[in-house]
Parts: structure tokens; C-alpha cells; sequence
């Protein structure tokens, strides 16, 4: 390991009743490490099931065969349960890892990460959204669709990895944008289309690599009338814009790519695609994070080594799905603080091995207790964990809430069925899909449907 990284455990090593319980290094490597957090994201595949609760229908990322309590997101957020009701004594002949699965067993979850949202109801891994329909891993959107990694945007669709932008098609890797389409790598660019690693450009179309320049056709000066007649020509048709966009991919080929990494307003950063950030290492699809290793996916993370998809963090490690100060060991944890091989907690500070709970303070598998019970008992769990080599890991694969072929895992380290079962990992077999087609009396234009 580094010398940075030893100095980074140090760190974040909780102290307790005055003694400091060190986080040992990571039995795996980088690599094997972001495998295994990725197994407990289930993005994309979606499933219709009826609530734990209500039998109501819903749409969830657990599929009907998973054996956890779902609720709809707003069953789960409502009053009329209490995840306290499920706690646990923790046992000290058996492993923490066990136990911990055997609490969120029972603990209900909710049936997509959802938080806050306002008339966006198939939104998942998402915060804030408003208007809003299909998109993944996005905080703070209006009236944006089909999405992935969108943040701080306005009218934004078919876009990925796009931040504070508004009026945005099919655009990848773009920033501070205003009326743009089909553009990638882009920063503060507007009312174009067609452009590729642009800054600061303004009614551009089919450019490539250019700087503050404006009324551009193929990397050439026009006038504004001549700009406005081509945009005109392309407006309303799609088959001027496939055939756009076939000259677009042509074009790009022609232009020297930058054999340097995609950075942008950067210092002593290594990775890719980082923005605005400063000692990065080992940084993917990283914005304005500062003091940070083997991180991606995530924006305004500081001080924080092992995590991805995060918005805001502070002093985390080893998690996924976050947002929070001092979170160490966790998934899918918002606005929490100093927590502790937690699981789907919101607002919760001073907590250890809990699963599902909101607005709490100083509680274990589920149970409240005093300050200085909690302290005591921490240590002698914490103690626990390191005699059975459990301390400072992520939760193993095989406890993974979804099969691996259901989680972003499968997409960044694909493997076959053979070879996730011989690992003792689970396995989905997915659902045959069956449509038929429906003959519309009033129009009389076939429908499918499944």
C-alpha cells in the first residue's frame, strides 16, 4: 500500500472510551474491492412485485424470489412501522456478517432508493428529483428523463454523467451546458449541437476541441445567419440527424485525441475523467473532490478512499450509495454521520450494524441504548470483528441483497453462471419475456404489450 493510504486509515480509525480501534489494511486489492461494493447496486433491472406490506403492486429492484421485506418507498418512509421493533442482541460465539444478514432479513426495505422525490416515482439511486422519470443515480433533477449519473439539471434527456446543465439531448460527460445536443466532454457550452471536447463555445455545430469560440461550422467561422440556416435544416427531421450523427462519430475519428486523461481544472490527479478536483488517485468519473483514492462515480467527496456513487461526503471509506460525514462500511446511507457497517440508514449519527433506520443516535443491530452502553459494547464487537478477521472489510459478496448478475458487478467484472455459483454468489435466472399484440379498437393500430 501507499504511504498515503496507511495515513488515511490512521485517520478515520474510530476512537472509543479513549482508545483507538484501527481500521487494518484491505485484505483485497483495488480492484477486487470495487467488485465486491458494486455487488450491492442494483441499477437497472427493475421488477413488478406486490408490497410486503399492502400487496399492492410495485415496481422494485428486488425480484419476486428475493427473500427481504419490500415496501413501496412511501410505505417505507411512513410511521405506521418501526424498524426498532426488529432489533437484535448481538451474539459473540458467531460472526458479525452472519448476524448483520440475518437482521436485514428481517428489517423491511424500500422497494427503489428513491429519496425525496416529487412526482418522479421510477427513479432509483436518486435524491431530490423533481418531474422526473427513469433516471439512475441522479440528485436534484427537474423534468429530466432516462438519465443516468444527472445531477443539478433542467430538461435533461438521454443524457449521462451531465451536471448542472439545463436543456440537454443525448450528451455525455458534460458540465455548466445550456441548449446543447449531441454533445460530449463539453464545459459551459451553449445553443450547439454536435460537439466534442468544446469549452466555452456558443452556437457551434460539428466542432471539435475548440475554445470560446463562437458561430463555428466544422471548426470553421461562419456567420450567425449561416449557423441558423444549417441548425434550421436539421430541426424536425430524424433522419437528418441519424445521418448527423454518422457524420458526427466520422468526424471525431479525423481529429488527434489527447493522449493525456480527460482533466479538467485539475491538480495532481491520476484516473480518468475528473473534474475540478485536486489529489486524485486512482479517480473515475470524479467532480470537484478533494483528497481522495480509489474512488468513482461521485462528486464533492472529500478526504475519502474506496467509495463510489457519492454526492458530498467527508472522512467515508468502503462504501457505496452515500451521502454523509464519517460513514465507514456502508450502503445506501444518507445524511448520516460517524456510522459503522450500516445498511439503507438516513440521518442517523453513532450508529453500528443497523439495518433501516431513520433519525437515531446511538444504536446497535436495531436497538437503542445509552451513550456509554453503546461505547462498551461497540468496543467488545469491534474486538469481536477483529478476531475473526471481519474488521475493516466491506460486506461479503455472498451476502449481497441482489443476485450478481443483477448488479453493476456483472458490467464492470462479467462472469458466467458457472463461475458466480462456484464462488458461492447468487444467481438470477431471468424471466422470459412474452408479448403479444393487441388490436386497438378505436384506432385500429396494433399495441404490444406483454
Amino acid at each position: 500500500m501507499r504511504k498515503e493510504d496507511l495515513e488515511f486509515l490512521k485517520k478515520i480509525s474510530p476512537v472509543i472510551n479513549g482508545k483507538v480501534y484501527e481500521i487494518p489494511p484491505p485484505k483485497l486489492s483495488p480492484k477486487e474491492r470495487e467488485q465486491r461494493r458494486l455487488t450491492y447496486r442494483n441499477e437497472r433491472n427493475l421488477y413488478k412485485r406486490k408490497s410486503s406490506m399492502s400487496g399492492e403492486s410495485i415496481i422494485s429492484f428486488f425480484n419476486e424470489k428475493s427473500p427481504y421485506k419490500v415496501f413501496s418507498n412511501d410505505e417505507w418512509w411512513s410511521d405506521v412501522w418501526d424498524p426498532l421493533n426488529f432489533g437484535m442482541d448481538f451474539d459473540f460465539t458467531r460472526p458479525f456478517f452472519e448476524q448483520f444478514y440475518e437482521l436485514q432479513l428481517e428489517v423491511p426495505r424500500p422497494a427503489l432508493v428513491n429519496n425525496k422525490a416529487e412526482n418522479s416515482p421510477y427513479c432509483n439511486f436518486s435524491d431530490g428529483n423533481k418531474n422526473s422519470y427513469l433516471l439512475t443515480s441522479a440528485n436534484r433533477n427537474e423534468d429530466s428523463y432516462y438519465g443516468f449519473l444527472v445531477v443539478d439539471s433542467k430538461n435533461a434527456v438521454d443524457c449521462l454523467w451531465c451536471t448542472d446543465s439545463e436543456l440537454l439531448y443525448e450528451c455525455l460527460d458534460c458540465q455548466k451546458c445550456y441548449n446543447l445536443r449531441f454533445g460530449q466532454s463539453c464545459d459551459n457550452c451553449s445553443d450547439s449541437a454536435f460537439l466534442y471536447d468544446c469549452r466555452g463555445c456558443k452556437n457551434c455545430l460539428m466542432c471539435i476541441g475548440l475554445r470560446n469560440k463562437e458561430c463555428q461550422i466544422l471548426n470553421k467561422q461562419v456567420t450567425k445567419e449561416e449557423f441558423e440556416k444549417a441548425m434550421k435544416y436539421l430541426d424536425g427531421s430524424h433522419e437528418k440527424y441519424t445521418e448527423a450523427t454518422k457524420r458526427f462519430e466520422e468526424l471525431k475519428k479525423e481529429f488527434p485525441v489527447r493522449k493525456a486523461n480527460n482533466y479538467i481544472s485539475c491538480e495532481n490527479v491520476y484516473g480518468d475523467y475528473i473534474f475540478n478536483s485536486k489529489n486524485i488517485y486512482l479517480g473515475f468519473d470524479i467532480y470537484s473532490c478533494e483528497d481522495c483514492a480509489y474512488v468513482h462515480d461521485g462528486l464533492r467527496g472529500k478526504d475519502c478512499y474506496d467509495i463510489c456513487f457519492f454526492d458530498g461526503p467527508e472522512l467515508c471509506y468502503e462504501s457505496t450509495s452515500l451521502i454523509g460525514y464519517g460513514c465507514r462500511f456502508t450502503n445506501f446511507c444518507r445524511d448520516s454521520v460517524d456510522i459503522f457497517y450500516c445498511d439503507n440508514c438516513h440521518v442517523c449519527k453513532n450508529c453500528f450494524g443497523c439495518v433501516g433506520l431513520r433519525n437515531k443516535q446511538y444504536c446497535i443491530f436495531n436497538k437503542q441504548y445509552k451513550k456509554d452502553e453503546y461505547e462498551n459494547l461497540v468496543s467488545k464487537i469491534i474486538e469481536h470483528m477483529v478476531k475473526s478477521g471481519e474488521w475493516g472489510e466491506f460486506f461479503p459478496i455472498k451476502y449481497s441483497l441482489f443476485a450478481y448478475n443483477e448488479t453493476l458487478a456483472q458490467d464492470y467484472f462479467p462472469l458466467t453462471k458457472k463461475e458466480i455459483l462456484e464462488n458461492g454468489w447468487k444467481w438470477h435466472d431471468p424471466e422470459e419475456k412474452i408479448y403479444t399484440k393487441k388490436r386497438d379498437k378505436n384506432s385500429g393500430q396494433n399495441q404490444r404489450r406483454r
